[in-house]
């Protein structure tokens, strides 16, 4: 197959590319189009189209946003380096660094299942915005990709059509709006709707039609009643008005409980004027016409988005009292608003554009990584991300006149955590436009937020209900996890105690204290909080006594031959999901670069691998005797009363076992569930231990546990 009996043709992209950046790279980009022809030559879609069709319209849709060379020619080749025999170091040699680096960073993102558990999900966002704070472009061209993956979705089975839409609706449609790639967005939106409720979007369709038929064209109308309006006040302006998308209107039916019937607004009129002047001219005029909703304006132009957005919003009653919504800016700002941070790369008569409504986009990003670089809480980093993707903005003020910014429905709560934690940690109430409120009223746009604080006041676990932003609830989180300091300091002992008697020590206080200094922490106090929330394992705190413990265990089997059929050279780690230990059957999966990773026989995350013979490995683990060193996970439900937990630590140090973490499940009045890691010799020790706690009266339930969930791949701790 060669380029020339495609339907498609370098020769257009350079072309539309030629429009808007006279100086473009052509022969760059022709020999990208002729690179990626012949990588996948002989591919196909499920449409039954060749391959190449895909990357070519990813990077027309990137042309039609005015954007650079480099992002072009990324596009073309996004899916070469997984998906072709092509590699990097091909990529770098032929195109530079830049582009080897931009194609290898969508490839990463192409691997990242976002919509996956919620912990691989944090992971994996992590990874997302790391990639994306390198270099921006990397999310665009992906962005793109899913665009036109999501137009072309018919052709895939039902089952992967409906997990795509998901994905599509829940993570990349909110991302692009977050990126203020609106039209985007909107139309990620629309079209997994499609997919996940065809009748809601049919019936929408439908009744759309039907009051087209009753009413004629309404918005031909009413923008022919806007135009004149603005010749009669002198004001230069264009008009354009269209009905809103079908997933928007769906969404303010579900909203406000109403049926489309009830429902206002579903025209939008979009006004562009030369300067920010006449913005508000034609605000004036348009009031002056039409009588103003009330509670419905925003000025985005004096109080910007986070992303760049800038325009004026307002509803007002139109022909027959039917409400339409009305959004006014300057054409430079519509620019920001169609494209977002994609503004920043794009080309203007051969010029790079100087949008100074654009926002930069490394500023952008490095802001958000540093609400998250500190959080290592799946649930509040998660908590954290989708509050800076989904969610709009209302902007509140102190009684300084100072604006906070803050996500819709925020509270009281979180508007003092904005302003700083101590105010925050001492708040016991709050004036709003200077009438006393309840701490979980929600705060709107433009109220002015006074917050009221007393001495001895602490955070209160009910707060956590009550806020709303991930600053607040983390903050609240550390202060109660202080109050729970004793607590820790109780459960820290019996761990110290427990992985002591392990070794035959005793953790006496004059060890704990010599642990403490070792590991440069305040006094032993310090370092059995730390222990019991966690934070240090207690072999860690044991080894800092006892540097040489380790020697005792020299006759055993080490680490580096521990496990039997490797190749000369090659690494193996503990697949994380199934924690295989000695006395199991096991089996390695080869990765490239990698090493081994090495699973339980039994392992479900196996069933991945069934195609692919050639990576699997025939491993056994050595006969002798092994250091108790393999952690594995135990879920055990105890009886809520006193000292039950110290039995369980003792009766675990009684096996030889020293526990390396213990994590709370669920916490109910009768009852505890609750997983602990313990470091066992093989799968017989283990055997023991279970056994042990299984005749313990307090003992509801236990069993091994395992994750199927976590990522095959990952490191052991060791």
């Amino acid at each position: 197959m060669t380029i020339a009996t495609q339907d498609f043709a370098a020769t257009d992209l350079i072309e539309l590319v030629r429009q808007y950046n006279p100086k473009a790279d052509e022969a760059k980009i022709a020999s990208a189009f002729e690179f990626g022809a012949e990588m996948h030559d002989g591919q196909f879609r499920y449409s039954g189209e060749p391959y190449f069709s895909h990357p070519v319209a990813v990077a027309t849709i990137l042309a039609e946003q005015r954007l650079d060379d480099a992002t072009l020619i990324t596009a073309l080749l996004h899916d070469t380096i997984e998906d072709t025999r092509a590699s990097y170091a091909v990529v770098e040699e032929k195109f530079g660094q830049e582009i080897a680096d931009l194609v290898d960073g969508v490839t990463k993102l192409t691997n990242l299942e976002l919509s996956s558990s919620e912990t691989k999900q944090a992971e994996n966002f992590r990874k997302l915005f790391m990639a994306i704070s390198k270099d921006m472009r990397v999310l665009l061209v992906k962005l793109a990709d899913r665009l036109h993956n999501m137009r072309t979705i018919k052709h895939m089975a039902p089952e992967k059509q409906l997990k795509k839409a998901r994905e599509t609706m829940d993570i990349f449609a909110p991302l692009a709006g977050r990126m203020g790639m609106q039209w985007m967005r909107e139309e990620l939106e629309d079209l997994a709707f499609r997919v996940i409720n065809p009748d809601g979007r049919n019936s929408i369709i439908r009744r759309f039609i039907t009051l087209q038929r009753e009413t004629g064209d309404v918005i031909e109308r009413i923008t022919a009643d806007m135009r004149h309006e603005l010749e009669t006040s002198g004001i230069k302006a264009e008009v354009y008005g269209r009905a809103k998308k079908p997933h928007s209107i769906w969404r303010k039916m579900e909203a406000k409980q109403i049926g489309f019937s009830r429902l206002s607004d579903i025209y939008g009129f979009r006004i562009l004027t030369e300067n920010e002047d006449d913005c508000y001219r034609v605000l004036g005029a348009i009031h002056r016409r039409w009588r103003a909703v009330p509670e419905r304006f925003k000025d985005y132009i004096s109080q910007p988005k986070s992303n760049g957005y800038r325009s004026i919003h307002t509803t007002v009653s139109g022909r027959n009292g039917r409400r339409v919504e009305v959004q006014i800016r300057t054409r430079q700002m519509h620019d920001v608003a169609e494209t977002g941070v994609a503004a920043h790369w794009s080309y203007r008569d051969g010029v790079r554009s100087e949008n100074p409504f654009a926002v930069d986009p490394t500023k952008w990003i490095s802001s958000l990584n540093e609400h998250f670089e500190a959080n290592d809480d799946h649930d509040e980093f998660l908590e954290a991300v989708k509050l800076e993707m989904y969610s709009d903005k209302v902007f509140c003020f102190t009684p300084k006149g100072d604006v906070v910014k803050l996500p819709r429905g925020a509270t009281p709560i979180d508007f003092a955590y904005a302003i700083h934690t101590r105010i925050g940690h001492a708040c016991v109430g709050a004036k709003i436009d200077g009438m006393r409120v309840p701490l979980w009223t929600r705060i709107k746009n433009g109220q002015s937020v006074d917050v009221i604080t007393a001495e001895g006041q602490t955070p209160q676990a009910t707060w956590l209900d009550i806020a709303t932003t991930g600053r607040a609830r983390a903050a609240i989180r550390k202060a109660l996890r202080e109050v729970d300091r004793d607590r820790y300091i109780k459960l820290g002992r019996e761990l110290a105690r427990s992985a002591f008697d392990n070794v035959r020590k005793r953790a006496t206080d004059k060890a704990l204290q010599s642990a403490a200094k070792t590991l440069r922490l305040e006094d032993s106090d310090e370092l059995l909080a730390r222990l019991g929330s966690a934070e240090l394992t207690a072999q860690e705190v044991l080894h800092a006594v006892y540097p040489d413990v380790a020697a005792q265990t020299a006759n055993l089997v080490g680490r580096d031959r521990a496990v039997i059929g490797l190749g000369r050279n090659q690494n193996f780690r503990r697949a994380r999901c199934c924690q295989p230990i000695p006395g199991e059957r096991i089996v390695g999966i080869t990765y490239r670069g990698k090493g081994v990773v090495v699973h339980a026989i039994d392992c479900e995350a196996l069933s991945q691998f069934d195609d692919q013979p050639k990576r699997w490995l025939d491993l056994h683990w050595h006969a002798g005797d092994h250091p108790p060193e393999y952690d594995a996970t135990i879920e055990i439900t105890i009886g809520n009363d006193a000292g039950v937990l110290g039995r369980i630590c003792t009766l675990i140090g009684e096996q030889k076992a020293n526990i390396s973490n213990l994590t709370f499940l669920d916490r109910k009045p009768d009852f505890f569930r609750l997983l602990i890691d313990v470091d066992v010799r093989d799968a017989e020790h283990l055997h023991m231990i279970i056994s042990a706690l299984d005749a313990e009266s307090q003992v509801a339930e236990v069993a091994r546990h395992r994750d199927p969930e976590k990522a095959a791949n990952g490191s052991e701790r060791l």
